[in-house]
């Protein structure tokens, strides 16, 4: 019997750390990629799987419904002296707010939204929305098709200032990407049933690109994102031409407990570079306290997602609230320390805001919470995939700010080839959001050495 640390949330920015005993058991190679049925109701025995043209839109009605709601939000005076660090400050919450209610043009960014082309089509009993940007046709390059899938709380619309930059030729490299949201996130539409995991979505994305035509393709995520393609690649190995991820989960085990013990002081004889120790240590400040602090939301989420989720699905102010502090917070931890939790240093208002309204606009809060009670239900290192190595071509990008760091040692153990590991400069979780230009040069690095093995 092995004693193990596994940190449950890494799978969604972070969450609790727990400590329980394993058993040591054999890898399986491959996941099974079974069926489902997520629809409204009995399973028809035909399914339309023709993809139709989508476009986000709007009305009066529902930006007047905004602003009435907006109006009447009720707001609590904060602590003195408190920062970020019990939440969103109310303070600097008003000031999102007006500029929410007497500057943001949300016609204007639907029209931004709509400059990609977006698509529906039903999968597993849902219509499942996505994002496809072709690249414009030229001589002497290579086009390679590539799904990008984001995680909680962001959503296709973190993809937008990363796109231009995959789109356009990069040395004879160029990628047609398809960027789905998650069933359950924005414009897909929720599951019906009990169950949809990581690993259903990820069924769903394979048949998505096996009816957009790709039978061999390169997959990017974070968040709920790296889980995803991560299972994606369990599935079918044999279409995945390569992972590049920016968040990783990774196996526990003797390995990780022995490094945790003399890595600090002996890093060499445990895999361990300088930099790992750099972000590693003191251990428990950053990867135990920091985590269980910023948690919470995973907890109740895990639990009781629609309890909370009717509050947020009802006030547009509160939804703000509790979406955009993880971008304070998940973007550096020291946010919590300044009044505004330093929102603009990294991101504008039009874009966080926009990112709000697509979970307001679908009121797809509620659907998108349950996503974690779903992944949560069950010890996740006794579901298939925990059990099961990635051995296709692996990217791992380690952006400094994220909520925890592993070591290319320890991401070893999962994912057994590992073509390129990156020490990012900058940045922290919400990576396409925050560095494009970082991770989409990272992502054609990785791509360049894969298509050359």
């Amino acid at each position: 019997i092995w004693i193990r640390i596994f940190m449950a949330s890494s799978v969604a920015a972070g969450g609790a750390m727990l400590v329980y005993l394993v058993r040591k058991r054999k890898e399986v190679r491959t996941v099974p990629v079974g069926e489902g049925w997520w629809g409204a109701g009995d399973q028809p025995l035909t399914e339309d799987d023709n993809i139709h043209p989508f476009q986000v839109q709007t009305s009066d009605e529902e930006i007047e419904d905004l602003y009435q709601r907006i109006d009447r939000a009720r707001y609590t005076a904060p602590l003195e002296d408190s920062g970020f660090h019990y939440g969103f400050r109310s303070t600097h919450l008003t000031k999102v707010v007006s500029y929410w209610r007497h500057k943001f043009d949300w016609k204007s960014q639907v029209a931004v939204l709509n400059k990609y082309s977006h698509f529906k089509t039903k999968i597993e009993g849902l219509d499942v929305h996505f994002v496809h940007v072709r690249p414009r046709p030229r001589e002497n390059q290579k086009v390679l098709p590539l799904m990008l899938v984001h995680g909680w709380p962001g959503s296709f619309y973190e993809f937008y200032k990363i796109l231009p930059l995959l789109t356009e030729n990069q040395d004879g490299v160029v990628f047609e990407v398809i960027c789905p949201s998650i069933p359950g996130y924005g414009f897909s539409e929720a599951p019906h049933k009990k169950g949809f995991d990581s690993l259903a979505a990820a069924r769903v994305f394979l048949k998505l690109m096996d009816r957009l035509g790709f039978s061999q393709f390169y997959l990017q995520g974070g968040d709920w994102g790296s889980l995803i393609t991560t299972n994606m690649a369990q599935m079918k190995p044999q279409c995945v031409k390569g992972l590049h991820l920016n968040m990783f989960m990774i196996r526990r085990g003797f390995k990780m407990l022995l490094s945790l013990i003399i890595g600090q002081y002996l890093p060499f004889l445990v895999g361990l570079t300088r930099e790992d120790v750099r972000r590693l240590f003191p251990f428990f400040q950053k990867n135990v306290w920091n985590i269980l602090e910023e948690t919470g939301y995973l907890h109740i989420q895990g639990t009781k997602p629609d309890t909370a989720g009717c509050g947020l699905n009802d006030s547009p102010v509160g939804l703000a609230a509790f979406i955009l502090e993880k971008f304070s917070t998940w973007t550096d931890m020291s946010n919590r320390d300044l009044n505004d939790g330093g929102l603009e240093r990294k991101f504008s208002l039009d874009d966080l805001l926009t990112n709000v309204m697509i979970y307001w606009t679908t009121g797809s809060i509620v659907s998108s919470m349950r996503f974690y009670k779903e992944n949560l239900k069950t010890d996740p290192d006794q579901r298939v995939d925990g059990k099961t190595g990635v051995f296709v071509p692996v990217g791992l990008a380690a952006f400094p700010r994220d909520l925890m760091h592993c070591p290319k040692s320890w991401a070893q153990s999962k994912y057994h080839n590992i073509c390129c590991y990156t020490f990012m400069p900058r940045g922290g979780h919400f990576a396409a959001f925050e560095e494009p230009q970082l991770l989409a040069d990272n992502i054609v690095q990785f791509v360049e050495k894969v298509e050359k093995l």
